[in-house]
């Protein structure tokens, strides 16, 4: 579980997070899309995860993630939301930029820089507005 994954595995994991809306699973074509990546690509990015246990997906068949893929996905899902949280809230980056950025910085950030850029920005986020105009 402590194994450090690729970008772009990393990638793959929360684009099914994403794109599953409240379902189960999602489809190899929505995956491909989503990504800007050939059907193929998405295929053997998900060979490899299934193999890692992160992901169960059959040949022609949907995605699901497992327990371990969730939470690993979910965990990319919060690092990249702090930091386009950060970039657009506090920053004031274009919220297109922002978001590409962020996707960029999460998969190099580590937890401990992450889980304090988290609560920075709550703190900042959270503070009585007449506090703001210091």
């Amino acid at each position: 579980m402590e194994t450090k994954h690729s970008s772009s595995m990393e990638d793959y994991l929360e684009s099914i997070l994403l794109l599953r809306e409240g379902k189960e699973a999602v489809r190899v074509s929505q995956m491909s899309k989503a990504l800007r990546v050939k059907m193929p690509s998405v295929t053997s990015a998900l060979k490899k995860l299934s193999e890692q246990g992160l992901v169960k997906h059959k040949r022609y068949g949907r995605v699901q993630l497992t327990p371990d893929g969730e939470k690993i996905a979910e965990d990319i899902f919060r690092r990249h939301e702090a930091l386009r949280r950060f970039l657009t809230k506090i920053l004031n980056v274009d919220p297109e930029i922002a978001a590409d950025d962020a996707c960029k910085m999460e998969h190099s950030i580590s937890p401990v820089t992450q889980e304090k850029l988290a609560k920075f920005v709550e703190v900042v986020l959270n503070r009585p507005e007449d506090n703001l105009s210091g």
